[in-house]
């Protein structure tokens, strides 16, 4: 494994742009409707701008654990998930969130950033895709292409075609296990 890299300067190019994402979903034939909007940085942010936007919403978690397995789990923004709880559900040992030189070295975007399309800039494979199973139901799925200032929506089955593309194989898992035991409990 590669060692993590410095953190991105906000002017440093991403690996791969935006508009380098878009024209490769064109390649693989998959259709996208895309939203374009002020930068979010959190669930609630999110939340504000996409109410009127078919489709599950959605989040992603780069976390790794003990042993540096670095995993990519994309949900949707209603599936609660208590992080010590995931690593049972996912077959992890204890869990932490990458760092922001991490997630640069391996998906190539900054913090808020992250997505299921990021998994493009991971050419040595180190991050494995986990996908709620629940979000995988929806007829449209939206994430971020690789910058905070948009939203892509797809079909689930594009995404996994997008993924498989790039050389991963997402485990499809049914994170309600992962659930907190408390309402009160902070989920991530």
């Amino acid at each position: 494994m590669p060692e993590a890299a410095a953190a991105p300067r906000d002017d440093q190019p991403l690996p791969t742009s935006p508009e380098q994402l878009l024209d490769y979903l064109g390649t693989l034939g998959i259709p996208f409707r895309i939203y374009h909007h002020e930068a979010v940085f959190t669930v609630a942010e999110s939340s504000r701008i996409e109410r009127e936007w078919p489709g599950v919403h959605c989040r992603n978690l780069f976390v790794r654990d003990k042993k540096e397995q670095m995993y990519l789990v994309v949900a949707a923004h209603e599936t609660k998930v208590d992080m010590k709880k995931l690593a049972d559900v996912i077959g992890a040992g204890r869990l932490s969130f990458g760092s922001p030189e991490r997630l640069w070295t391996y998906l190539g975007v900054r913090p808020g950033s992250v997505c299921p399309y990021s998994i493009i800039n991971d050419k040595g494979n180190a991050v494995e895709v986990i996908l709620d199973a629940h979000m995988m139901m929806g007829e449209i799925v939206n994430y971020h292409p690789l910058v905070n200032t948009m939203t892509i929506g797809v079909k689930p089955e594009d995404l996994i075609k997008f993924i498989r593309s790039c050389g991963h194989e997402p485990r499809i898992v049914d994170l309600t296990p992962a659930a907190p035991d408390d309402e009160e409990e902070k989920a991530s």
